[in-house]
């Protein structure tokens, strides 16, 4: 549904947000394949502002050379 993956000296940050079907969504950051944040909701708009809160995140590292991996 998200998976965005950004590196920067050899570090990795991964953002992602997964249908779990009826049973809600998963949100999860990791850092150098550590989860930092695993959070299950159920409503939509928590999910919403979740990816908004991501794309903050993302943006701001960019800014600091942080690169997109495809």
């Amino acid at each position: 549904m998200f998976n965005k993956e950004l590196r920067f000296a050899g570090h990795v940050k991964r953002f992602l947000i997964s249908s779990m079907g009826q049973d809600g969504w998963e949100v999860r950051e990791e850092q150098d394949e550590r989860i930092v944040r695993q959070i299950h909701y159920t409503d939509w708009h928590r999910v919403e502002r979740a990816l908004g809160m991501f794309n903050l995140e993302i943006g701001q590292l960019e800014n600091q050379g942080w690169v997109a991996v495809a």
